[in-house]
């Protein structure tokens, strides 16, 4: 199995950016797709973006298209987050996940086989 530790979460103010980045170890992060999730005080874990294996397809929740980019780097068994024109609607914990498949259910929590302990991120306005 695969075990996934998040970083790069923080304070910041509306309009900032922050990188996120989930490393794997145990096994390859290339053996599976990628995705990020947050959690919100009060919510339900809601998916954010997910990339392929390869890299090759990218998916995106509507709120965070055209701000948000996710990215691989199966050399360094890491997945990324960057994160542009953060608002405070941003605030939660994001989770990085990793699935053995890719195909609709891509942005449903219960297609993810793993998931990291989550890192805070706090935007203030």
């Amino acid at each position: 199995q695969v075990q996934l530790v998040e970083s790069g979460g923080g304070l910041v103010q509306a309009g900032d950016s922050l990188r996120l980045s989930c490393a794997a170890s145990g096994r390859p992060f290339s053996d599976y797709n990628g995705g990020w999730f947050r959690q919100a005080p009060g919510k339900e874990r809601e998916f954010v973006a997910a990339i392929s294996w390869r890299g090759r397809s990218t998916d995106y929740a509507d709120s965070v298209k055209g701000r948000f980019t996710i990215s691989r780097d199966n050399a360094k068994n890491t997945v990324h987050l960057q994160m542009n024109s953060l608002q405070p609607e941003d605030t939660a914990v994001y989770y990085c996940a990793a699935s053995s498949s890719w195909n609709s259910n891509v942005n449903f929590p219960h297609a993810y086989n793993y998931w990291g302990q989550g890192t805070q991120v706090t935007v203030s306005s």
